[in-house]
């Protein structure tokens, strides 16, 4: 399965509507959050990678967690079942804290800014995003990750690298697309393999493993990137992909996204 989410605006975590021919004022389009469907898709397949990093992290016995870009709270509940203690969901739209109070029934709400987090020091042992960093300044966001994390802390993230896609035959090949179409929306394609120098330049301590299996990728994808902002011609190579993907029937295909999964730990000296 190949999914992108979380479509966000200016490198920031906020989830917007799109407005036919408006602009944010940098020159990107404005998006809005994808649908519960596909929201709870992504978060479905990435259910296993993402277990064993809470597992390493001790979520268990963490007392406060932050979801940070929670985007619809599609893991706000399975960070309270797991976690020891209060969750926090933090994202900058209004409209997505307050749309989905069913998935924020067990946690705290807050609305805020990620590059300028509203919280003290020192104040989660653990923050959980996915998904997030590629829309971010990452070295800002790291900064105030690890500010407030308490010691002994850790930073659990899930981040892609486009630049990395394998496609397989090429008539359904649509990395190139992505790239593009990412890009123009002011998100890193690539920001999978930039993570652990990132955050490491931070202090953070850092751990990274790779999405060690290869599944059948998910008609999905298409419907994903036509989200995105495409030009009339990568537009019409989209649908050409699309059709060859559909008349492949039971042929082997392969869209392999290489996912990061990174555990990012605060010393107890900090």
């Amino acid at each position: 399965m190949l999914l992108c989410l979380h479509y966000q605006l200016n490198r920031t975590v906020s989830l917007r509507r799109v407005v036919t021919g408006a602009t944010n004022g940098r020159g990107f389009m404005n998006y809005d959050i994808p649908s519960r469907r596909l929201l709870e898709a992504q978060a479905a397949w990435l259910a296993p990678a993402r277990a064993r990093l809470l597992r390493r992290a001790n979520i268990a016995q963490r007392r406060r967690v932050l979801d940070l870009a929670c985007a619809g709270g599609v893991v706000t509940e399975e960070l309270v079942r797991r976690s020891g203690g209060e969750v926090v969901a933090l994202d900058r739209d209004k409209n997505v804290l307050s749309d989905r109070p069913r998935q924020f029934q067990s946690a705290t709400v807050v609305r805020g800014d990620a590059e300028r987090l509203p919280f003290a020091d020192a104040t989660f042992d653990l923050v959980f995003c996915q998904f997030a960093l590629m829309w971010l300044d990452v070295s800002a966001a790291a900064r105030e990750i690890r500010r407030v994390l308490a010691p002994g802390g850790a930073l659990v993230a899930i981040e892609p690298d486009y630049g990395g896609m394998i496609e397989q035959p090429p008539e359904i090949t649509v990395g190139e697309l992505w790239r593009s179409a990412l890009e123009r929306a002011g998100a890193d394609p690539c920001v999978g393999r930039k993570l652990p120098a990132l955050l490491a330049d931070v202090g953070f301590e850092v751990r990274v493993d790779l999405l060690d299996r290869l599944e059948p990728p998910s008609p999905l994808r298409f419907d994903l990137l036509s989200e995105l902002p495409l030009t009339e011609a990568e537009r019409a190579a989209l649908d050409r992909a699309r059709r060859a993907d559909a008349s492949l029937g039971g042929v082997l295909r392969v869209a392999h996204l290489p996912m990061f999964l990174v555990t990012a730990d605060v010393s107890n000296g900090r």
